[in-house]
């Protein structure tokens, strides 16, 4: 590939200074701060390697903060696990819990730490793509199992998705009987979870399977159902298998599979048939492209498919699918960071929005009301750019992640970027949501740069924390005129010296906030903050 020059996957020995470490801080967690990246220096490579991948405890449950009205969770209690009420005629108990799960989720995000799981959350809802679930229990359950296996087994991550309460809804495998075999699981099972098409051999043959192994799947899956979806008695979210609606015939599929035979192995079936799925190499390899098109970068031509992913997927295979020897080879290589990924990836909505209230450290309060009601916005927001997280437009996922030509560039649009622009705005200016005033503090963010009294030290360092690669002269001189626009350098110097001695005065402060803000909306402006 043009651009790479490291195309193997040898460890990274080259210097590690903030830009090795923002990179990395980048890719697998959202907005990472000052105070992260020097975190990340101060560790070294392997020290945050083992950072990210430490597992944390679990997030407090999402709770009901708006619906006055619930008979069965009162406000700030958990509603997980809870059924609905029958008066609820006007599903505002329905909508409350969905408002409740969707704003808990960025809230999650922004107090993540510094932690590969919420990126890798995302990975997986991306990849195992449920949308349209409205009760709450069934999208929370669903999330949680790829929270809790975030660098875990891929296989078993698999087998529990397939018999998962939102899955089983989303891809009709509740409606998959012995009655009425329904193909779309098994289709997205093989095509887009586990082993990929391959280009088309034959009318109904592809490369890595036939139509007669979707129909034959579809026969192994029958059985299973989702329960409790919008209970309104006691009966909680769960799968279960029924044998009545269980196909028992022997079944058989096809020479891509070695013309295996599946005999009636009731509830154990499905299990069986996913071992067998993940005996093909291609499994890994599928996978493998998927995790370099997130982490890395979009294009995989044959040097990178020989050259990398073909070793990620043997690391895969030889941890018996285990996730994290892959990630972690990946993550520490040579090609991770070869200059040419570096600001090579365009931010998707929910890490642009994110990241921007975690790198300006934006203050949203210690009111769990008034914080919901801030997230719930945010989560608005991402959806207005294009990404309403527990919703992607296909089974597939985003295009950004799949879609030739455009891939990440198809985050980015007429409408996309002026709205990002908007989000930028109102954070560094000061959004009211409800009774809260949302503003990042400027001058209480420029407190941890040592060289702030100096413009052109203080534009550098803001550059290595919003910019993955260092701007032009030029963009510095464009910066700088917003700071202290047709004056000389020492007029910064001389106005911030004077707050500090006087940091009580109203006026001189909101004179250099008033700066800061100009300058920030300008750098926050320039296409190189839309990249990672």
């Amino acid at each position: 590939m043009a651009g790479f020059s490291n195309l193997d996957l040898t460890p990274y020995e080259g210097a590690w200074t903030s830009k090795e470490a923002s990179h990395l801080l980048r890719r697998t967690m959202y907005g990472p701060s000052k105070e992260d990246i020097d975190t990340a220096v101060k560790l070294g490579l392997d020290g945050i390697i083992d950072e990210l991948f430490d597992i944390k405890p679990l997030p407090t449950p999402p709770i009901n903060f708006n619906y006055g009205n619930d008979p069965i969770v009162p406000i700030g209690e958990s509603w997980v696990g809870k059924p609905y009420t029958r008066s609820d005629t006007s599903n505002q108990q329905i909508g409350s819990r969905l408002a409740s799960l969707r704003s808990w989720t960025v809230g999650v995000a922004i107090k993540e730490g510094i932690s590969l799981r919420e990126k890798m959350t995302l990975f997986w809802h991306n990849h195992f793509v449920t949308a349209e679930i409205r009760d709450a229990n069934f999208a929370y359950n669903n999330i949680t199992i790829y929270r809790e296996n975030f660098t875990g087994n891929f296989r078993d991550l698999t087998k529990v998705t397939t018999i998962d309460t939102a899955m089983l809804r989303y891809l009709n495998g509740t409606q998959n009987s012995k009655q009425r075999p329904n193909e779309n699981f098994a289709r997205e099972l093989l095509e887009l979870f586990t082993i990929g098409k391959g280009p088309q051999v034959a009318e109904g043959d592809y490369t890595n399977y036939t139509e007669h192994d979707i129909g034959e799947i579809s026969k192994i899956l029958t059985g299973w159902v989702a329960l409790g979806y919008l209970s309104r008695n006691q009966e909680i979210a769960e799968s279960r298998f029924v044998p009545n609606r269980h196909d028992t015939s022997t079944k058989t599929l096809s020479a891509r599979f070695g013309q295996v035979q599946i005999p009636d192995m009731a509830d154990q079936e499905y299990q069986h048939l996913i071992d067998i799925i993940f005996q093909q190499d291609e499994v890994a390899n599928f996978i493998a492209r998927k995790v370099y098109r997130w982490f890395v970068y979009y294009e995989i031509d044959d040097q990178i498919e020989q050259n990398i992913i073909k070793p990620m997927a043997s690391i895969l295979r030889d941890a018996d699918y285990e996730m994290e020897p892959m990630l972690r080879a990946l993550l520490s290589s040579q090609h991770f960071y070869d200059a040419y990924a570096v600001g090579a990836i365009i931010k998707n909505p929910f890490d642009f929005i994110v990241g921007l209230i975690k790198v300006l450290q934006v203050d949203y309060g210690s009111n769990y009301q008034e914080q919901y009601n801030l997230w719930r916005r945010f989560y608005g927001f991402s959806g207005l750019l294009q990404q309403d997280y527990f919703n992607a437009p296909t089974v597939a996922g985003w295009k950004a992640y799949y879609q030739e030509p455009l891939y990440y560039r198809s985050w980015i649009n007429a409408s996309t970027i002026s709205s990002r622009f908007l989000f930028s705005s109102l954070i560094v200016n000061g959004m009211r949501v409800n009774r809260i005033m949302l503003q990042a503090d400027l001058l209480n963010l420029i407190e941890g740069i040592e060289d702030r009294h100096d413009p052109n030290a203080l534009i550098d360092n803001l550059g290595e924390i919003l910019f993955p690669e260092a701007i032009t002269d030029g963009q510095k001189e464009y910066l700088k005129s917003l700071l202290i626009p047709g004056l000389p350098d020492y007029e910064w110097t001389v106005e911030y010296d004077l707050y500090k001695t006087n940091p009580e005065d109203e006026e001189l402060k909101n004179a250099l906030n008033a700066r800061l803000q100009t300058m920030l909306i300008g750098m926050l402006s320039l296409p190189e903050y839309q990249l990672s």
